[in-house]
């Protein structure tokens, strides 16, 4: 959903923020063509080098930059998308990183996030009891860590719901933003444009 909202045409440039093992940037990459660039860039150096040898398993030699997305070493005005998945929920100061995603961004470029966000209301309940109660055994049960999963559960709680973080966007200088939620808003995808 996230890369047909993108509507990406050959030759654009993507920046993928946050994108660790390169699962968004592999799909643009088939899109822009040898004309286009898709940048991945991560925070985690372990993350990024899985991302990297995916996209050149591949055949996609795509540029790949260990970065703070609060400080984008890119100029001004170099993307025509700009693509966030499930990252901006770990960022310390979200205004700081939207501003400078729109920085990076051409007048009239997206802003993709793809984030957890708040579910429906009659859900709320019974999502809340399954993320603090199941699905940390899980995580113990399957990959025998409950703390990573009790810390997404916590930290998805933190971040802001559909309607903040759509304030928070138009405040970082996105003159139009969309939101789609997805799986009764268990998702969401917040498409914001650079005026």
């Amino acid at each position: 959903f996230t890369v047909a909202q993108a509507a990406v045409r050959p030759g654009m440039r993507i920046l993928d923020v946050a994108g660790g093992t390169g699962d968004l940037s592999r799909q643009f990459a088939r899109r822009v063509g040898p004309g286009g660039e898709v940048w991945l860039t991560d925070i985690n150096g372990s993350m990024l080098s899985i991302g990297r040898d995916r996209l050149l398993d591949d055949g996609r030699a795509q540029p790949v930059v260990r970065c703070d997305a609060e400080r984008l070493p890119f100029p001004d005005g170099y993307f025509d998308r700009c693509v966030v998945a499930f990252g901006l929920r770990n960022m310390t100061h979200k205004d700081v990183a939207l501003a400078e995603m729109n920085r990076v961004l051409k007048p009239g470029g997206k802003l993709m996030v793809l984030e957890f966000s708040r579910v429906a209301k009659p859900l709320q309940k019974a999502y809340d009891w399954y993320s603090f109660n199941v699905l940390p055994r899980l995580g113990k049960l399957v990959a025998g860590d409950d703390a990573s999963y009790r810390y997404l559960a916590e930290s998805i709680r933190m971040h802001p719901g559909q309607e903040e973080l759509r304030g928070l966007m138009k405040q970082c200088g996105f003159g139009h933003v969309d939101c789609h939620n997805l799986s009764a808003g268990v998702v969401a995808l917040h498409v914001g444009i650079k005026c």
